[in-house]
């Protein structure tokens, strides 16, 4: 796929680095992306996807903006409460990069719509903000064989990974699924959300803009994904911390 000379202009700075070059920004524009939730996480994402070049965005939210989410999901404006979130979202990429395609969904993931979604896309971002949506995300794109950039908030920390439980390591160990890192969802009303405990405005920006950036390694081929691995982000420290996890059983690749 090839760059026009504005595109060549605008991802100047990507096409230098020896790591991406004209052949990863070539891969970047060719990339379909899904993102699940246009809220805090979504944001960040959503907005690093596009200023990097990603060419196709899915946006998946049934959500509409209301002025309690602006303190931190940036991709929206004043003037856009009321509006649906994928529509307020989309509005921003078109005026932040007019060569990214954006494909709205307007509708909350369920076991119907989820395997249909997902494998149209060559990679999936979790922003979603329940635990029901999360299981179900990670479940599907177990099945449909797509990797999931899953990340979560909470007051002041934050969490990330990478899961691809299709595919083996280095050494042919299965690469772990999220149900290796966390069995089961906690039983409901024991965690609790963001609108019940708070959440630091900045920090969906920290682990968003992470989540691109492991989305941009995966679709380049580039660095070492977040795979088998946790990150850990306590903000108010300003400590960040990687727990290695495994399969807890085998799984064909």
């Amino acid at each position: 796929m090839t760059l026009s000379p504005a595109e060549i202009e605008r991802y100047a700075r990507h096409i230098i680095l020896r790591e991406v070059g004209g052949p990863g920004q070539q891969r970047l524009k060719a990339a379909r992306v899904l993102v699940v939730g246009a809220g805090g996480l979504g944001a960040p994402a959503i907005q690093y996807l596009a200023a990097a070049g990603v060419g196709t965005l899915g946006l998946v939210d049934d959500d509409t903006v209301s002025l309690s989410n602006l303190q931190r999901q940036v991709i929206h404006a004043t003037d856009t409460v009321g509006r649906p979130k994928v529509e307020s979202a989309a509005a921003a990429v078109a005026a932040l990069n007019p060569h990214v395609v954006v494909e709205a969904h307007g509708v909350r993931l369920t076991e119907a719509n989820a395997g249909d979604l997902v494998r149209r896309y060559d990679v999936v971002v979790d922003g979603s903000d329940n635990f029901a949506t999360r299981y179900l995300l990670a479940d599907t794109c177990a099945s449909e064989r797509r990797p999931l950039v899953s990340g979560a908030i909470g007051t002041f920390d934050g969490s990330l990974t990478v899961l691809m439980p299709y595919a083996a390591d280095a050494d042919g160990r299965p690469n772990p699924h999220y149900r290796d890192l966390f069995p089961e969802p906690p039983p409901a009303g024991t965690v609790p959300t963001c609108a019940e405990a708070g959440v630091i405005g900045a920090l969906p920006g920290i682990v968003g803009s992470l989540q691109a950036m492991e989305v941009i390694k995966l679709v380049c081929g580039i660095g070492e994904p977040l795979v088998g691995r946790l990150l850990l982000i306590d903000a108010l420290s300003m400590r960040f911390e990687t727990v290695r996890y495994k399969a807890a059983r085998t799984r064909a690749a």
